[in-house]
C-alpha cells in the first residue's frame, strides 16, 4: 500500500513569558482577582506583567483569570527573569488550565485557546511582590488575533466540543502557518498527540524526540484518516528548553479540510 507522508516540524513555543501591555507606573498596580476578564492581544505576549483594565465578563473579552496565588518562598530572592520561575509557572498553570477547561493534556494541546501567566511589574518585584496570575486566552502560538471567549471558559472543553475551539493551520505546511479555529478555512488539523517521556526523565535528545514523534504521527494520522492510500501529515515537537519547562508531548497534524 502506497502512502504519501509529508514530514513537517515545528518547535513548540511555550507561553512562559506571560502577556499584556506594559504596566503604566503612574497607575496603581492591580493585584490578581480570580475570574477577572480582560481584552488582551497577541502583541501583548512578550510582556511579563500586565496591568490592563478589567472588563465585565458578559462583555467581549479575550482573557479570563483562572488561577492566582503567591509564589513559593524559594523565589523570595530570585531574579525577575529566573528560568526556574518560568518552569514552575508552566507546571502550575498547565495543570490548573486542564482542570479549568475540563480536558486532558492531549486535548488542551489541540485547542485554539491557550494560557499565559503574569508576575508583578519589575518595580513591584524589587519591592517584594511575589504573586502570579494565569489567564486563559483566545489563541495561541502564531495566532494573529484572539477570538472572544464565552462569559466564562470554565468547562469549555467538556462534552461535545465545537470546531470553533479546536486548532487548525492555514498554510502549505504546518511550520509557520497561521493557527486558526477549525471553523475557518484551513489545510491542517491537530488530531492526536504523543507523550515522549515522564516528568522525571532526562531529555533524550533532539533526534530521538523528532524520530519518535514522526513515526507515531505517521501511523496515528493514517488511522485517524481511516487508512487512505495517500495522505499527508505533519508534526510539532519540542527541544530541550521546552522539556526543561515541563512539556513532554508532541502534536500530530492531518492535512484535511474537514
Amino acid at each position: 500500500m502506497q502512502r504519501k507522508a509529508g514530514v513537517l516540524a515545528l518547535v513548540l513555543a511555550l507561553a512562559l513569558a506571560g502577556c499584556g501591555e506594559k504596566t503604566d507606573d503612574s497607575e496603581p498596580e492591580q493585584t490578581p482577582t480570580l475570574g477577572a476578564c480582560r481584552v488582551l492581544t497577541p502583541e501583548d505576549v512578550a510582556q511579563p506583567s500586565n496591568n490592563t483594565s478589567v472588563v465585565e465578563c458578559a462583555e467581549p473579552h479575550t482573557a479570563e483569570t483562572f488561577a492566582i496565588g503567591e509564589l513559593p518562598a524559594t523565589f523570595d530572592d530570585a531574579d525577575y527573569d529566573d528560568p526556574d520561575l518560568g518552569a514552575w509557572a508552566y507546571k502550575t498553570c498547565s495543570r490548573a488550565f486542564m482542570s479549568f477547561l475540563g480536558a486532558d493534556e492531549s486535548l488542551v494541546m489541540r485547542t485554539v485557546v491557550s494560557w499565559a501567566w503574569f508576575r508583578p511589574s519589575e518595580k513591584a518585584w524589587d519591592d517584594g511582590a511575589r504573586w502570579y496570575r494565569c489567564d486563559v486566552v483566545g489563541g495561541g502560538e502564531q495566532t494573529k488575533e484572539y477570538v472572544e471567549l464565552p462569559e466564562t471558559a470554565k468547562g469549555l472543553l467538556t462534552g461535545r466540543i465545537g470546531d470553533q475551539w479546536m486548532v487548525c493551520a492555514d498554510g502549505p505546511t504546518v511550520s509557520g502557518s497561521v493557527k486558526v479555529p477549525c471553523t475557518e478555512p484551513h489545510e491542517w488539523r491537530a488530531v492526536t498527540t504523543i507523550s515522549i517521556g515522564d516528568e522525571k526523565d532526562t531529555y533524550p535528545g533532539d533526534r530521538l524526540v523528532e524520530v519518535t514523534t514522526r513515526d507515531y504521527c505517521s501511523k496515528s494520522v493514517w488511522a485517524w484518516l481511516n487508512y487512505p492510500v495517500d495522505y499527508d501529515y505533519g508534526y510539532t515537537w519540542f527541544h530541550e528548553a521546552e522539556w526543561d519547562a515541563g512539556n513532554r508531548r508532541s502534536v500530530c497534524w492531518a492535512k484535511t479540510d474537514l
